[in-house]
């Protein structure tokens, strides 16, 4: 737990919710304290209170989303039924990120991987697996009811899932479309759904 967080967690929630946003917009490299401080009204030593560091903010901001998006995952594995559905679920975690003009945290700081610091890079690849073995059994229940396509690789298919969504996003972010995404995600989930994708 950051510094600082535990004594204080409506202002360390408030300082990941800005920094999220920042990065989600902006990117790692591209925002600053001094960006999160003037958004908030904090000063920089408020800030390194809670967080000593970009790199502890960052590390935080990473491991906060994938609690949440995990939790998501749980969420729908025990309120949809379907593997096809389940998947529908899935792609709506990421067309409510990029209607709201933003990318998904994980896939932007992807893009920036070589520059992050170490725990950083483990949390992001940490978000990738998780959703990869979510997707895998995903897939594995799908082809024991026929409901998806029997692939050659189950872990193969689960990476290319990820792979395509982050990509979907990355595309259709220039042209502020969310249709553009639900397009292109309509395409790749034909590809593994027998009945067609239901986007």
């Amino acid at each position: 737990m950051a510094r600082g967080e535990r004594s204080d967690p409506g202002t360390a929630a408030k300082i990941l919710d800005s920094a999220e946003r920042l990065v989600q917009v902006r990117g790692f490299n591209a925002f600053s304290y001094a960006d999160v401080a003037a958004e908030l009204h904090l000063s920089k030593a408020s800030l390194h209170y809670h967080f000593a560091g970009k790199a502890e903010l960052g590390e935080a901001l990473v491991l906060r989303y994938c609690d949440r998006f995990l939790a998501a995952l749980v969420e729908i594995d025990r309120t949809v039924r379907g593997a096809p559905s389940k998947l529908d679920a899935y792609v709506d975690l990421y067309s409510g990120v990029i209607a709201d003009q933003r990318m998904c945290l994980c896939g932007m700081l992807a893009a920036e991987y070589p520059t992050l610091p170490e725990p950083m890079q483990a949390a992001v690849r940490a978000f990738i697996d998780a959703n990869e073995v979510w997707l895998s059994a995903v897939i594995e229940q799908g082809v024991r009811d026929g409901s998806l396509r029997r692939p050659d690789s189950v872990p193969d298919t689960a990476a290319m899932l990820v792979a395509g969504l982050e990509g979907a996003m990355l595309v259709a972010r220039p042209y502020g479309d969310v249709t553009r995404f639900r397009a292109a995600v309509s395409a790749l989930l034909a590809s593994v759904v027998v009945a067609g994708p239901r986007v």
